[in-house]
C-alpha cells in the first residue's frame, strides 16, 4: 500500500509499505479521508521535529476485512461499512485506565512501520488496521463527516467533563475548528445561548452564520456576552484563562480544552474561585464512550450542515504535499486527504 511519510520540515512523500494483516480481533479499513490537525501541521512545519514519521489520526474509511474472532459479534462493523476510527492505544492496565480515565493512559502512544519509521496514526495511507472495538460505524454519513469522528469525540469528552446542561449560558474562546464543533454540540445539547470569542473578524462572522447567538473579541466578551455558566477555552493563548474566569457567573465552570504553551503561567485569584465556587478543569483527548456518542451523532445527520461548513478542502493521497501546504500556511478549518 501507499503511505505518506514526513521526512523533514516541509518534506513529505509517498512510499510503499506492506499491507497490514488484520488479526482475529481486528478490522482492516480502506481509508477514504484523513483530517489534518494541529499535530500534522507542526510535524510538517518542523515545530515538532519528529522524523521520519507517518502521521494522520483523524481517519474514516470502508471496512474491507473483519477478524474471525469478532466477525459474528453484534455491534462489530461489517465488510462494506463506513467507520470512523479511534487510533489511540489504551493499555487498560495503568492507573489512569484502571480509574476509567483512559484518555490519560500512561502507555506511550504510537508505533512503527516495517522499517522502524515512527507511526503517529499513519492515517495518511491507503489502509489501516485497528482493533474492532475501535472502529465505530457512521451509517450512511459521507466520509468527509466520518473523518471528523476523532475531533468530535474530543469535543464530546470536553462537553461531558464540563457537565453542560440544557439551559446553560455558554461561551467558547476560539472560533477555529474545535471552537465551531463546541458551538454545534452545545447548541444540540440545549444550551440557552452560545457565544464565540476570537480576534478574527472573519471567523466571528462565520460563527454567527453557523448559529452563534453572539460574538465578541476578548476585550468585548464580558460586555457583549455577559456572565456565563460554562466557558470552553479552545484557543490556548495568553490571557485566555483570565478572560474565561472573568466571564463566569457564580458556580461557573471553565474548561481548558486547547493546548497552552508549556512555559505560560496565569494568575487567577484563589479567593475568587473559593467565594464564587468556580471550577477550572482540563480536558484532554477522548475515551471510548465519547466515540460511541460522536459516531452516533455523525450517523444521525443532525450535525451534517455544521460538519459540511468545516471542510475547507479535500485532496487525494497523491496530493498530500499540497494538502499539508494548505493546512500549514492558510487559515483553514479542516483539510482532508484520501480517496
Amino acid at each position: 500500500m501507499k503511505i505518506a511519510v514526513i521526512t523533514a520540515a516541509e518534506q513529505v512523500g509517498l512510499r510503499e509499505e506492506p499491507d497490514p494483516v488484520p488479526g482475529p480481533e481486528d478490522v482492516l479499513v480502506r481509508i477514504g479521508a484523513c483530517g489534518l490537525c494541529t499535530m500534522e501541521r507542526r510535524l510538517y512545519l518542523g515545530t515538532k521535529p519528529v522524523y521520519p514519521v507517518a502521521a494522520g489520526h483523524e481517519v474514516a474509511g470502508e471496512v474491507v476485512a473483519v477478524g474471525a474472532k469478532v466477525a459474528s459479534l453484534p455491534g462489530v462493523a461489517r465488510v462494506g461499512d463506513t467507520v470512523t476510527l479511534d487510533l489511540l492505544t489504551r493499555c487498560g492496565t495503568c492507573t489512569s485506565c484502571r480509574r476509567g480515565r483512559s484518555a490519560l493512559c500512561k502507555q506511550p502512544q504510537g508505533g512503527a512501520l516495517s522499517d522502524g519509521t515512527i507511526s503517529m496514526g499513519a492515517g495518511l495511507a491507503e489502509l489501516v488496521k485497528v482493533p474492532a472495538a475501535q472502529a465505530f460505524g457512521t451509517g450512511s454519513a459521507p466520509l468527509r463527516h466520518a473523518a471528523m469522528g476523532e475531533p468530535l469525540a474530543c469535543v464530546t469528552h470536553s462537553v461531558r467533563l464540563g457537565r453542560l446542561r440544557a439551559g446553560d449560558r455558554v461561551a467558547v474562546v476560539g472560533a477555529g475548528f474545535m471552537g465551531r464543533l463546541h458551538l454545534a454540540l452545545a447548541k444540540l445539547r440545549g444550551a440557552a445561548r452560545v457565544g464565540l470569542i476570537d480576534i478574527s473578524g472573519q471567523r466571528l462572522a462565520e460563527a454567527r452564520a453557523a448559529g452563534a447567538d453572539w460574538t465578541a473579541t476578548p476585550d468585548e466578551a464580558l460586555t457583549t456576552g455577559g456572565e456565563q455558566d460554562l466557558v470552553f477555552v479552545t484557543a490556548g493563548a495568553p490571557g485566555a484563562l483570565e478572560t474565561a474566569v472573568s466571564m463566569c457567573d457564580d458556580g461557573g465552570t471553565v474548561v481548558l480544552f486547547g493546548a497552552f504553551p508549556k512555559e505560560l503561567s496565569a494568575g487567577i485569584s484563589p479567593d475568587l474561585v473559593h467565594h464564587h465556587e468556580l471550577t477550572v478543569t482540563g480536558v484532554f483527548s477522548h475515551e471510548p464512550q465519547d466515540w460511541t456518542e460522536a459516531a452516533a451523532l455523525i450517523a444521525s445527520g443532525r450535525l451534517a450542515a455544521d460538519l459540511d461548513a468545516l471542510v475547507t478542502a479535500q485532496f487525494p493521497l497523491t496530493e498530500v504535499d499540497e494538502a499539508l501546504k494548505l493546512a500549514a500556511g492558510s487559515p483553514v478549518y479542516r483539510v482532508l486527504v484520501g480517496g
